[in-house]
């Protein structure tokens, strides 16, 4: 078996992932990056999500980076041959006119730009990138970690990848439990974190829900057979109720976070007078309106009613029943959504289909589930409830160590053991560099949903701009400890100042505008 030697080694190609990637690469760093999927950027890729952001986004509160990434793809449609002449013109505008994201787009778009933000270091030999491409353990001594051995996972080649340093960008949080880091799952109890919303008794299983999300084609050609075959655990899905009431998961009911109470949603706009907006516009990623040339409408399937709650699929014996489970979920909703979902006008069932192309994968189901909560190192500083939420704390969250900015409310999809839920307003807040040290471990950092946060705070923590922002910072952390021959500890207590004023220069801001806080 043999053996190379980086700079910076990097585990997961998630959003995190590539934008550390890129960081140490243009710091000068020789960098390996591995990802399990065949495409780059997590969340907004291979997990088929468009990115949820904050109201200010076109105007603040992300890195400048991750604001030129949101212009590259609104040029990439204004440049296709079949974009309306109304998309061409404008300077903003969201391609698949979502209502949850206000830059919907297509995962191989995301892809696509992604891979060319790596290409010029791809070419120089500064990264070596590895796609379909797992962890299988790590070599560690003490406090630091030496090596990693990974696999190609169509060919079965082992490689042992030693390094400097070691970044986690994997969506899971995989890199932990093989390193010996410390970390946690699940709800901690109030005794550990004083969150008024926390757990009585901690609970390391209690997660937040995964989603298999999947692409849908409305109105396929007749010429197509877009119907699938009944999947094998339908009878058991469609039978399946909801613990906050009596309806069924495959139903258009869903449980209201702020008001914990059944809420009925609607397929298209308009169907319901008091709920204006449907759930087929909620993550559309292809709008004819914004074409010049007749086109399907096409929408990412992340619903209430594809959220995988009866288990994790992760830290338990039974995690590759649950993924397993997971996929079949969504496959039952999609056949719900054919066959026997009520309509406006009366009948059952709509004219929809995967689509396959869109998401790279055989069965147009993503190549990789939706995982809203990692696993979080033990950190220096961790984040919790009451340093963010609007309920607790008269004034927006003020970090001396902030490497960076996001806004989203704590949102908690129904958890997979105790199935509570919750959505609190939060403040626009920040990312404490504390929160990406961990308390024991030298030269291994987090870069992607896995910092110091807690079950609740994630909820807030885990969205796209958030996550970008801390690969881009670890990437930029790692290279500079290499370059001055300091750890992150010692960056945090002794250098922070130094190290913010590197960000600044970088495009990452640091703390929220005056103005928008004053509105507040």
């Amino acid at each position: 078996m043999s053996a190379v030697f980086y700079d910076i080694v990097i585990a997961g190609g998630s959003l995190g992932g590539v934008q550390a990637a890129r960081a140490a690469a243009e710091s000068g760093m020789r960098v390996f990056l591995c990802e399990q999927t065949a495409w780059v950027g997590g969340q907004l890729s291979s997990q088929a999500v468009p990115p949820d952001e904050h109201i200010w986004i076109e105007q603040t509160g992300a890195t400048a980076s991750y604001r030129q990434y949101r212009e590259q793809v609104r040029q990439y449609y204004r440049s296709l041959p079949t974009a309306s002449e109304q998309m061409r013109k404008r300077d903003v505008f969201c391609p698949g006119s979502s209502w949850v994201s206000r830059v919907a787009h297509e995962p191989a778009v995301a892809h696509r730009l992604l891979m060319e933000s790596l290409k010029p270091w791809i070419d120089s030999g500064s990264l070596t990138l590895r796609l379909r491409t797992r962890v299988l353990s790590a070599k560690t001594e003490g406090s630091r970690v030496h090596a990693l051995l990974v696999q190609d996972m169509e060919s079965g080649e082992q490689l042992q990848v030693e390094g400097r340093y070691f970044l986690d960008a994997t969506d899971c949080g995989d890199l932990l439990p093989l390193t010996g880091t410390e970390y946690r799952t699940g709800a901690e109890s109030i005794g550990q974190t004083g969150e008024p919303h926390a757990a009585q008794v901690p609970d390391p299983g209690d997660m937040q829900p995964a989603t298999w999300v999947a692409a849908l084609e409305l109105d396929p050609d007749d010429a197509r057979q877009w119907r699938i075959p009944k999947p094998a655990f339908y009878d058991e899905f469609q039978a399946l109720g909801v613990p906050y009431d009596d309806n069924r998961l495959l139903s258009w009911y869903a449980p209201n976070a702020k008001t914990g109470r059944k809420e009925r949603f609607a397929m298209f706009d308009g169907e319901l007078p008091d709920h204006p907006l449907g759930l087929w516009s909620y993550r559309r990623i292809i709008d004819p309106a914004n074409y010049s040339t007749p086109c399907r409408e096409v929408t990412l399937l992340n619903w209430p009613q594809n959220d995988y709650s009866l288990g994790n699929l992760y830290d338990s014996p039974e995690a590759p029943l649950h993924r397993a489970l997971a996929r079949q979920l969504t496959l039952c909703a999609v056949y719900w959504l054919q066959n026997h979902a009520p309509r406006a006008d009366g009948g059952t069932g709509y004219r929809v289909a995967l689509r396959p192309d869109i998401t790279g994968t055989p069965d147009g189901l993503a190549m990789a589930p939706y995982i809203r909560e990692s696993r979080r190192i033990v950190a220096m500083e961790t984040v919790r409830e009451q340093d963010i939420s609007r309920d607790l704390r008269d004034r927006p969250p003020y970090y001396a160590d902030s490497v960076g900015v996001g806004h989203y409310a704590v949102d908690v999809h129904m958890t997979t053991r105790s199935h509570t839920f919750l959505y609190a307003p939060a403040w626009p807040f920040e990312i404490p560099l504390g929160a990406m040290i961990p308390v024991r471990m030298e030269n291994l950092l987090p870069a992607c949903k896995n910092i110091g946060c807690t079950h609740l705070t994630n909820g807030c923590y885990r969205l796209h701009p958030v996550e970008w922002n801390i690969g881009e910072v670890a990437g930029y952390l790692a290279s500079y400890c290499i370059r001055r021959g300091v750890t992150p500890l010692a960056v945090w207590k002794e250098h922070c100042a130094d190290f913010q004023r590197l960000l600044t220069g970088k495009g990452i801001q640091l703390h929220w505008d005056a103005a928008i806080l004053k509105g507040l």
